[in-house]
């Protein structure tokens, strides 16, 4: 017969500390094959490849800053249920962490300076959000999915007609995002109040900013 072990505060600090490293100075595996791979990759001309580049390292800090937000919000969520959602939804976000620096590789550029930065600030904010309680902690997850499915889609829109490569690792996240989504309103995601939204968007919107260029 098998038994499950019960995390002690220490273990899921331990956990937390643990993920932060492999996030931000690892390399993180994916447990699914890369969705680009059997996508031809085409040469880009260099404004191409740099606003190639950009996007991806964009979306390479929002699966950082995925990642921070859902280890934050397990690790005080009260429901064993909704950690095991929050630390599969991580599990997924891994994938997508893995894919976005092997497209940044191929594209001959760098994943953020200041990822060790993304991490702490979203770590914090996952944190305060689950101590809120469940219900909060999905919301939260609701609309930060929703935030990030929708600045997808604009790049989707806005990378180079030529990046096929790019596009369809894309295509895989929004859908995985979308799916999350669903999942946390299925187990019972409270809707945030503004000015809440709000301020993730201006908070995302800067992010974007920044991570474009560093």
């Amino acid at each position: 017969m098998s038994t499950s072990r019960i995390l002690s505060p220490l273990d899921r600090l331990l956990d937390s500390a643990q993920n932060a490293l492999s996030t931000v100075a690892g390399s993180p595996r994916a447990g699914r094959a890369n969705p680009g791979e059997s996508t031809p990759d085409v040469v880009l001309d260099d404004a191409e490849r740099r606003h190639a580049a950009g996007l991806m390292r964009i979306n390479h800090v929002g699966e950082v800053c995925a990642q921070a937000l859902y280890i934050g919000q397990a690790a005080v969520a009260r429901d064993p249920a909704t950690r095991a959602h929050l630390l599969e939804a991580a599990q997924e976000e891994t994938d997508h962490l893995a894919w976005c620096a092997d497209r940044l590789r191929e594209l001959d550029s760098r994943p953020s300076l200041l990822n060790p930065v993304w991490y702490a600030g979203s770590y914090a904010i996952g944190a305060l959000a689950g101590l809120r309680g469940d219900g909060w902690n999905l919301g939260f997850v609701v609309e930060t999915e929703h935030q990030v499915e929708a600045h997808l889609e604009e790049h989707l829109h806005t990378l180079p007609d030529a990046d096929l490569r790019s596009r369809a690792i894309l295509q895989v996240m929004k859908d995985d995002e979308a799916r999350h989504a669903d999942q946390a309103e299925q187990a019972g995601a409270k809707v945030l109040p503004q000015p809440v939204p709000a301020l993730m968007k201006a908070a995302s919107t800067l992010m974007k900013a920044v991570a474009y260029r560093l």
